[in-house]
């Protein structure tokens, strides 16, 4: 825990990156951009999802395995200077090697003085075509988890974790007052005219969902420009950027464009979250007593989950 009491108010740098064949200049580029975000004011700063290397996962390949690092590693160590001398917090999304032939997608937080305070292991791993993601990633153990850094408590999801509101509101419960979710999505181009649109608002509406739900703000973090991996799909994947940052009720604040990087500069305000949770406060009226179905993969021939059983008695 941070002995000094946070900020009410600060800005956050989202960081809308093209990525290169070469991780090197990938990782100089993030550093870049991560003291573009300092510069103009940003206090926590979240680079995309595997920003170090072109999305990889649009085929299976073993030989792919020799972009992951261990934790810490290059990628972790040079932001960590980066967020020491800006003096800002900086989520750093990962290809984790966490031992021979066991690697995870994962985001490590680096707090404003440079030390790792914890690092989130993706929990939901996709398999869709062009996002080969399970041939790749063993799923996090770690859980949800909520970091305590010099901006004061937030989470960390990424990509596919962004569908899931479990996945928000644990860690919202946790305390978490921002979710930011790293990200690596897009249109296949030959879906694009028929359904690009309705896929980009189902995006955006589902974690403006998780801001209004849990009563926090979310910042979605993604990649830009249309990458062709040799031996993928030819077609190759279109990554949609659009990246923004959503208030405690759903309200976007800010938002980059589709077709180009940015680095995006909002503001978050934790007046906000107790205006929003007092007149509509979800979290009070959650019927915890109800919820044991969400256990479960499904509920067969269950009349009404999480009813009651009248010949229990009340407790």
């Amino acid at each position: 825990m941070n002995s000094a009491q946070p900020p009410t108010k600060y800005k956050i740098g989202l960081i809308q990156m093209a990525m290169s064949a070469d991780p090197d200049a990938n990782l100089k580029q993030g550093v870049a951009k991560v003291e573009e975000a300092a510069a103009a004011g940003a206090r926590l700063i979240c680079l995309p999802e595997l920003f170090r290397s072109l999305y990889f996962a649009q085929r299976e390949d073993a030989a792919l395995f020799d972009l992951a690092e261990p934790v810490p590693g290059p990628s972790t160590e040079a932001l960590a200077k980066a967020a020491q001398r800006a003096g800002v917090v900086v989520i750093a999304p990962v290809f984790e090697r966490r031992a021979p032939g066991l690697y995870h997608n994962s985001a490590a937080v680096i707090d404003a003085d440079g030390r790792i305070v914890g690092i989130y292991r993706k929990m939901h791993i996709p398999d869709d075509p062009a996002y080969y993601e399970k041939f790749y990633f063993t799923p996090g153990d770690l859980g949800f988890r909520a970091f305590d850094t010099r901006v004061g408590r937030i989470g960390t999801l990424v990509c596919w974790d962004q569908w899931y509101p479990e996945g928000a509101r644990l860690t919202a419960l946790q305390g978490a007052t921002l979710l930011c979710y790293p990200t690596a999505i897009g249109w296949h181009p030959q879906e694009k005219a028929t359904h690009g649109a309705e896929q980009l608002d189902a995006w955006r509406t589902i974690q403006r969902s998780h801001a209004i739900a849990n009563g926090c703000y979310v910042a979605a973090v993604n990649r830009v420009g249309h990458e062709r991996l040799a031996g993928g799909s030819a077609d190759g994947i279109q990554f949609w950027g659009s990246s923004f940052l959503a208030d405690p009720f759903g309200a976007i604040l800010a938002e980059a464009p589709q077709d180009r990087e940015a680095v995006l500069i909002a503001e978050v305000d934790l007046a906000r979250i107790e205006e929003v949770r007092r007149g509509w406060p979800f979290l009070r009226d959650r019927r915890i007593d109800a919820y044991a179905g969400i256990g479960s993969r499904f509920i067969d021939n269950a009349p009404s989950a999480g009813s009651r059983d009248p010949s229990t008695p009340d407790r």
